[in-house]
C-alpha cells in the first residue's frame, strides 16, 4: 500500500540530500537529544534523524510557517518545546496558535471555502475526513510523497508504526490526514471504591450481583444510584458525571459517540454498515439520509432512548451543577474526589495534574491513580459486532488549494518533526496521547502502567481497534455537527422533548445534505417512506425495544477484564 509504494522514493530522497557535516552546532544537537529523553531511538539514531531534518530544511531556512492546534497539553508542549527545537535544528521559524477546538474548525473551514491562507498546516480531528474527501480540500500525502515532497519526507517516517493511520484515509486508502495525537473515550471509575469490601458487600445485598465494571447500562444505572448521596472521605459523592450547558461541546457528547453505545446504528467496523453511529445511512459511499423516513436512525427509538437516559442520569445521579457546565469545565470534575464513575471520559483530560499528581484527590501519596479506565457499557439496542466506543486522532492537515510550494514543504517538515520517533515517547509522557506502536510497546512503558490507570494496557490490546472515529460517512462535519449541540441543549433545558430533539437533528441533517453539491460522493437522499416501512426491516433503524422487568445489570471485575484486554 502507501508504505510499499513510497519507500523507495523516501530512501532516494535521503540519498539525494547527501552526507556531510551537520549544519547544527554539536552543543545544540546534544541539548535537544537530552531534552527528548527517553526515546525509542538510541541517541545516535536521534542524532541521525535530527541531522536529516537539518539537511532537508536547508533550502527553506529563514521561512516562517504558521500552525494551528487546539489547547490540550500535547499541543501546548509542541508549541513551547518542539517549535523551539525545530527552529534551532532546521532554521525554519514556526508560529503555533493554540486555540479552542471549535475555532480550529471554523478557521479551517473559512480557509477551505475562501482559498485565503490563514495557516500553512492544521492539527484537526480526523472526524473531518468525510468533509475533506468530499470537498477534495486536503493534500493527498501519498501523491505528495511520491512527487514534489519526496525530498522532504523523513526516511524514518514509518507509517506502519502508527496506531490508526486509517482514521485519516479516504475510501480508497489515500492518506489525507497524518496522526499527531490520539485519544479515546473510556469508562472511568474509582477503583479504590469499587474494591472496598464494605461497598462490595452493600452493593451485592441491594442489587443481587457484584460491584464491578458495568457491561450494560442497567449496571451503570445501579452503580450510579448506589453511590449517589454517600459521604466518602468527608465529601458527598455522586454516582455519575455529565454536563449539559448549551455549547458547541454538547454536540460532541452525542457524536463521540453516545448513539453508538446505545446501539442505534448497525453492526460493522469502523462505523456501522449501512447506518453509522450518527444515524446516517450510507450506500455505496453516498449518504442517503439521517431520518427514519429516509432509512436513517438519528430519530429512531434507539436514539431517543439514548437521549432520555442521558437526561435522566444527569438529573438523578450527577452533581446539580453539571447541567450548567460545558465540556471544558466538566472534564476536570471527576478529579475532585466526588465522582464514582463517568460513562465515558476523554482520555486527554487524564494527562492533567489534577488526575496524576501526588497532591490530587484521586491519587495515592505517590501519585498512583486511585481510578482506572475500562470499556464503556452498552445500551439495550447494542449487539456484538457493533462499534464499542469513540476514538479519534488530532491529525496534520494541509489545505492543498491555499498552501503550495516551499511553505507546503516546510509545513510537512514541521509535522514530521512532531511525529518523529525521536520525540514521540517523550510527547506521550507529557500528553498521554499516543500515535505510534513503538511508543506504546516500548520497554520504558512496561514499568509505568500503574501510573496510567489502564491506558497503556488499552493501547497495547488488540481490542483498541474497536474504538473508532466519526469516519468518512459524515459529508460536511462543520455544519452538521452544529445541529446536535443546539438541540441537545434545548432537551437538557426541558424546552423540547427527547423525540423532538432527535427529530430536529435528523431533519436538519437531511435538509443540509439535500442542498450539498460536493466534488465527490455528494449526498443523494432516499425518497421518504413511512417510519413503519424502515422500522420493520432488519438492522437500523431499530424498532422500540421494551425494558424487561427482570433486566439485571451485568458487571465484571476490573482485573478479569484487563486479562481479557491483554488476550
Amino acid at each position: 500500500m502507501f508504505i510499499k509504494k513510497s519507500a523507495s522514493l523516501i530512501i532516494f530522497a535521503f540519498i539525494m540530500i547527501g552526507a556531510g557535516p551537520s549544519p547544527v552546532p554539536a552543543k545544540n544537537m546534544e541539548r535537544w537529544i537530552e531534552t527528548f529523553q527517553p526515546s525509542v531511538l538510541s541517541k545516535s539514531e536521534q542524532r541521525a534523524e535530527f541531522e536529516w531534518f537539518a539537511k532537508a530544511a536547508k533550502p527553506y531556512k529563514g521561512l516562517e510557517i504558521k500552525s494551528c492546534s487546539e489547547g490540550i497539553p500535547t499541543h501546548k508542549w509542541e508549541a513551547a518545546v518542539l517549535a523551539k527545537a525545530f527552529t534551532d535544528i532546521t532554521g525554519i521559524r514556526v508560529k503555533v496558535d493554540i486555540i479552542g477546538e471549535g475555532e480550529v474548525v471554523n478557521r479551517m473551514t473559512r480557509q477551505m471555502e475562501t482559498g485565503e491562507k490563514a495557516y500553512d498546516i492544521y492539527v484537526n480531528d480526523a472526524d473531518l475526513i468525510g468533509t475533506h474527501l468530499r470537498a477534495d480540500s486536503a493534500l493527498n500525502f501519498n501523491e505528495f510523497i511520491r512527487g514534489e515532497g519526496s525530498n522532504v519526507t523523513n526516511p524514518r517516517l514509518d507509517l506502519d508504526d502508527f496506531l490508526n493511520p486509517e482514521f485519516g484515509q479516504d475510501y480508497e486508502g489515500n492518506q489525507l490526514q497524518i496522526p499527531d495525537q490520539q485519544f479515546a473515550n473510556l469508562y472511568w471509575f474509582r477503583y479504590d471504591w469499587f474494591t472496598n469490601p464494605k461497598y462490595m458487600k452493600a452493593f451485592r445485598k441491594k442489587y443481587g450481583y457484584e460491584l464491578g465494571v458495568p457491561l450494560n447500562w442497567q449496571a451503570y444505572e445501579d452503580i450510579a444510584e448506589f453511590f449517589t448521596g454517600k459521604v466518602i472521605d468527608g465529601r458527598k459523592v455522586y454516582g455519575h458525571m455529565d454536563y449539559g450547558k448549551k455549547s458547541a461541546g454538547l454536540g460532541w457528547r452525542f457524536t463521540d459517540a453516545w448513539l453508538s453505545m446505545a446501539g442505534a446504528g448497525d453492526k460493522g467496523l469502523p462505523n456501522g454498515l449501512p447506518v453509522d453511529e450518527w444515524g446516517i445511512r450510507v450506500e455505496n459511499k453516498i449518504p442517503v439520509g439521517a431520518s427514519v423516513e429516509r432509512g436513517g436512525a438519528t430519530n429512531g427509538p434507539a436514539a431517543v432512548y439514548a437521549m432520555e437516559k442521558y437526561i435522566e442520569w444527569m438529573e438523578k445521579f450527577a452533581p446539580p451543577y453539571g447541567k450548567y457546565m460545558d465540556f471544558f469545565i466538566a472534564g476536570i470534575v471527576p478529579s475532585k474526589g466526588r465522582i464514582a464513575q463517568s460513562i465515558f471520559q476523554y482520555t486527554t483530560w487524564l494527562s492533567e495534574d489534577e488526575y496524576t499528581s501526588p497532591e490530587s484527590l484521586v491519587t495515592d501519596d505517590k501519585g498512583r491513580p486511585l481510578w482506572r479506565v475500562a470499556p464503556s457499557p452498552h445500551g439495550k439496542y447494542w449487539e456484538e459486532g457493533m462499534k464499542v466506543g469513540y476514538q479519534d486522532t488530532g491529525s496534520w492537515t494541509i489545505l492543498k488549494n491555499s498552501v503550495k510550494g516551499d511553505e507546503r514543504k516546510a509545513a510537512w517538515l514541521w509535522a514530521q518533526f512532531c511525529i518523529s520517533k525521536s520525540v514521540c515517547l517523550k510527547k506521550f509522557l507529557v500528553g498521554k496521547t499516543p500515535i505510534r506502536k513503538s511508543t506504546i510497546h516500548s520497554s520504558h512503558l512496561d514499568k509505568l502502567e500503574g501510573k496510567f490507570g489502564g491506558l497503556i494496557t488499552f493501547y497495547r490490546s488488540p481490542v483498541e481497534k474497536r474504538w473508532t472515529d466519526t469516519g468518512p460517512n459524515v459529508p460536511y462535519y462543520p455544519t452538521m455537527s452544529a445541529q446536535w449541540a443546539k438541540n441537545v441543549g434545548m432537551a437538557v433545558a426541558g424546552e423540547i422533548t427527547s423525540q423532538q430533539a432527535m427529530d430536529n437533528i435528523a431533519y436538519a441533517m437531511d435538509d443540509l445534505m439535500e442542498k450539498m453539491d460536493l466534488k465527490q460522493y455528494s449526498p443523494r437522499l432516499n425518497p421518504k417512506q413511512s417510519r413503519e416501512y424502515w422500522l420493520s426491516r432488519p438492522g437500523a433503524p431499530k424498532p422500540e425495544k421494551p425494558e424487561k422487568p427482570d433486566q439485571k445489570g451485568k458487571t465484571m471485575p476490573y482485573d478479569e477484564l484487563i486479562k481479557k484486554w491483554k488476550e
